[in-house]
C-alpha cells in the first residue's frame, strides 16, 4: 500500500511540475515577474515550452500546487519502500524540467547578471556601485532591485563575471543550469551522507530533492541558494561517517561564505563537534584558513572594497517583508507595524537559541541537529525572510534524525509555499498600498520590481532608491 502511495506521488510530481514550468511558458504572467515592465515576452525567455501555449491561471497554479505538496507528502511516506532508482529519476526529470522552463516567482536571477555584467563589461564595482549605473545594459529592464549594492560574497560574484560572455539571454540559461546541477548534487551528496550515517537513502532523498521549495522556488527561480544546498551537502557528507574530516567540512562551509554570508553559521558548530579541545581548535583554525581564502581571492578581485557584501547584507536586514514572522505577529497583536522594539525581540530569541544550541554542541549534543534548531530559529526571526531561505535548513534536517525538526521543517516549508497561494489571502497581511506610490521619484517599471515571490517591503524602502 505504502509502495503504491509513493508510485502515484512520484507520477504526481513531475506532472504537477511540468503543467507549471510549462504553463508559465505559455504567455506572461505574474508567474514569471522577470520579463520587461512593458509586458513583452522575449522567446528566450520563455523557453522551449513556449511552444506548447499553455496558460497558468491564478487558480490553476494554487491547484497545481497544492497536488504537488500532496504528491509530497505520498513520496515521503512511501519513500523508504520506493526503488532508490525511481526516486533519482523523479527528481532528475523534474529538475530538467524546470531548468528548461522561465524563471518563476523572482527576478533575482537577473540582478546576478546584472552584478556580473556591471563587473565585467562596464567596470563597476557590484559593492560600490547600483545596476542603475548601467542603464543601458540589456539586463536592466529585468532587474527588480536597480538601486541595491550586490549582498552576495566574492567568490560567487567572481564566478558569475563568466556569464557576462553569454549575453542576457545565455547568462540566464547558464544560472538556471547551474542551479539545477547543483541541486541535484547537493541531493546525491546527502544520499551519500545518510549511507555513512545510517540512515535511510531513499527517505533523505525524498526529503531533499522532492521537496516543493527546492523545486518551484529554488531550482525553478534559479536561485544562487542551491549552491549553499550543495556545499552545506558536501560539509555534511565530510563530517559523517566513523572518521569525519572535520576539517575539510569547515573549509568547505568557509566556501559557502563566498556565496552567502549566513552559511557561515554552521562553522562554530562544527568547531566544537570534536570531543577533545585540540580537535576543536583545529577544525577552528581550518574554518578561519578556509574564510582567510576566501577574502584573499575577494581582495584580489575587488581590493578594499572586497567585504562590501557585508553592508549590502546588512542594508538587506532593515527592510521588512510582509510575511516574515516579525511582520505576521505584528499585526496579530495589532501593533502600528513592525516597531524597532519587536524586531529586538526577536533578533534575542535568536540569539538566545544560537547560544543554547552551540552550548547544547559543545556537551556533546549532534551538531547537525543544533545547526538545524538555530537555523530554523534564523528563519522565524528575521525581518527579511524570503522562501527559498528554507533551503539552508534542509539537508540539516535531513540528516540530523531528529523528527521534531524534520517536522518544523516540513511546516516552514508549508509556510513558504502557502504564501504564494490565494487560499491564504484571508489569513495572512493584507497587501500593502504598493510601494511604488509614494516614492519621492519616479523609478522606470518599479510597479514590478518591489515584489519578490509574494512578499513586499513595508517600509525602509527609500533607502534603496538612491540616486
Amino acid at each position: 500500500m505504502l509502495t503504491a502511495l509513493g508510485w502515484i506521488g512520484l507520477l504526481a510530481i513531475i506532472g504537477s511540475v511540468f503543467l507549471l514550468s510549462a504553463g508559465a511558458a505559455g504567455s506572461p504572467s505574474s508567474f514569471v515577474p522577470s520579463r520587461p515592465s512593458n509586458g513583452s515576452w522575449p522567446g528566450w525567455l520563455a523557453g522551449p515550452f513556449s511552444g506548447l501555449h499553455m496558460g497558468l491561471s491564478n487558480t490553476r497554479f494554487q491547484v497545481l500546487m497544492l497536488i504537488l505538496c500532496g504528491a509530497y507528502v505520498l513520496v515521503l511516506v512511501g519513500a523508504r519502500s520506493l526503488p532508490l532508482l525511481a526516486l533519482a529519476g523523479t527528481i532528475a526529470i523534474a529538475h530538467l524540467i524546470l531548468v528548461l522552463g522561465p524563471p518563476l516567482l523572482s527576478q533575482d536571477v537577473f540582478g546576478y547578471l546584472a552584478y556580473a555584467r556591471m563587473g565585467a563589461l562596464h567596470g563597476l564595482d557590484p559593492y560600490t556601485h547600483f545596476p542603475s549605473e548601467a542603464p543601458t545594459d540589456q539586463v536592466f529592464q529585468f532587474i527588480g532591485w536597480p538601486f541595491q549594492h550586490s549582498p552576495y560574497g566574492p567568490l560567487f560574484t567572481l564566478s558569475s563575471y563568466a556569464t557576462a560572455p553569454l549575453g542576457v539571454s545565455g547568462g540566464l540559461w547558464a544560472f538556471k543550469a547551474v542551479a539545477g546541477i547543483a541541486s541535484l548534487a547537493g541531493v546525491a551528496l546527502l544520499g551519500a551522507a545518510a549511507k555513512r550515517t545510517g540512515r535511510s537513502r531513499r527517505w533523505t532523498v525524498a526529503f531533499v530533492g522532492c521537496n516543493p521549495v527546492l523545486l518551484i522556488l529554488a531550482v525553478g527561480g534559479a536561485h544562487n541558494d542551491t549552491v549553499i544546498l550543495l556545499l552545506i551537502s558536501l560539509a555534511l557528507l565530510l563530517g559523517a561517517g566513523a572518521q569525519p574530516r572535520l576539517r575539510a567540512a569547515a573549509v568547505t562551509v568557509a566556501a559557502g561564505v563566498g556565496i552567502k554570508l549566513t552559511a557561515g553559521m554552521l562553522l562554530p558548530f562544527l568547531a566544537l563537534s570534536p570531543a577533545r579541545v585540540r580537535e576543536r581548535a583545529g577544525v577552528g583554525l581550518s574554518g578561519a584558513a578556509g574564510l582567510a581564502a576566501v577574502a584573499l581571492v575577494g581582495i584580489a578581485g575587488f581590493g578594499v572594497h572586497a567585504l562590501g557584501f557585508l553592508g549590502a547584507v546588512g542594508e538587506q536586514q532593515q527592510l521588512i517583508a510582509s510575511h516574515s514572522i516579525p511582520a505576521e505577529s505584528a499585526r496579530l497583536l495589532g501593533l502600528s507595524g513592525v516597531p524597532g522594539w519587536w524586531r529586538n525581540v526577536f533578533a534575542a530569541a535568536f540569539v538566545l537559541v544560537l547560544l543554547v544550541a552551540l552550548w547544547r554542541t559543545a556537551r556533546g549534543a549532534d551538531w547537525r541537529v543544533a545547526a538545524g534548531w538555530s537555523t530554523l530559529a534564523l528563519l522565524l526571526c528575521t525581518a527579511w525572510l524570503l522562501p527559498w531561505y528554507a533551503l539552508w535548513l534542509l539537508p540539516l534536517a535531513a540528516l540530523g534524525g531528529d523528527r521534531r525538526l524534520c517536522g518544523a521543517t516540513l511546516v516552514l516549508c508549508a509556510y513558504a509555499i502557502l504564501i504564494h497561494l490565494s487560499l491564504a489571502d484571508p489569513l495572512l497581511s493584507p497587501r500593502p498600498p504598493h510601494p511604488s506610490r509614494h516614492l519621492p521619484f519616479p523609478v522606470p517599471g518599479a510597479r514590478h520590481r518591489l515584489e519578490l515571490a509574494g512578499f513586499q517591503i513595508l517600509r525602509h524602502v527609500q533607502s534603496y532608491f538612491r540616486w
